[in-house]
């Protein structure tokens, strides 16, 4: 979708994929959003704007700009459950979120246990972990949601939530994983590498750290209760 014309807008964006960007802002209200595009040589398909009623939000690699220059946060963000239910991470604020990308026929999928009782640990605490199921590596999350749901129960007894499938690599990266891969710290911006890896949010939605697939649950528990 393509930004509104507009007062300001000199000309507007091609949002195809490998696109360069030809916005021109001429007032100092957007001027943010310019500074945000000037940084990139190109833009994925459909993540350079989304039309919001009376509004518009420009989202891409850098950041997230929302219209006034301000910058949008993780609990702006639009997800699905796994149930099929829409809303936002608005639910999870002042909570340390632990996400990450899941799947049933991995042979890190053991990680689910770990996972689990990190929840059960320091739930109670101010810790949430949130799965995203993800076929996107070697085909290893293929079922459903409904199967999805009942493996990791009948499996791992998993009570934390799931939400349903996405890609978080690629042109249809959901935008959850466009914002934790861009402010992932230490510029560390770069595409996930496999199932279950881990980003540490904190308190206030700022993403603390990154951590490999392969680091098991347990080996960040000294990182959690830093955030806690």
């Amino acid at each position: 979708m393509q930004p509104p014309i507009g007062p300001g807008f000199q000309s507007f964006c091609d949002t195809s994929v490998g696109a360069r960007c030809s916005i021109s802002i001429s007032t100092i209200l957007l001027y943010q959003v310019a500074v945000a595009l000037s940084k990139l040589e190109s833009v994925r398909s459909a993540t350079l704007a989304c039309w919001h009623v009376e509004s518009w939000t420009c989202y891409d690699d850098v950041t997230y700009i929302e219209k006034g220059g301000n910058e949008m946060s993780l609990y702006d963000i639009s997800v699905k459950t796994i149930s099929g239910e829409e809303k936002t991470l608005a639910d999870y604020k002042g909570k340390v979120l632990l996400i990450v990308n899941t799947a049933s026929q991995c042979g890190l999928t053991p990680q689910y246990k770990g996972l689990q009782e990190l929840h059960e640990r320091f739930h109670d605490k101010g810790l949430v972990v949130l799965g995203f199921p993800c076929n996107q590596f070697a085909g290893q999350e293929p079922g459903t949601e409904e199967e999805i749901v009942a493996f990791c129960d009948r499996n791992y007894g998993v009570t934390f939530p799931l939400f349903a499938k996405i890609d978080v690599n690629g042109p249809n990266t959901h935008p959850l994983y466009q914002f934790l891969k861009s402010n992932a710290p230490d510029g560390e911006n770069q595409d996930i590498e496999w199932n279950f890896a881990k980003f540490l949010v904190d308190q206030d939605g700022k993403v603390a750290k990154r951590i490999g697939a392969r680091v098991q649950p347990e080996d960040i528990t000294s990182d959690i209760e830093a955030l806690l």
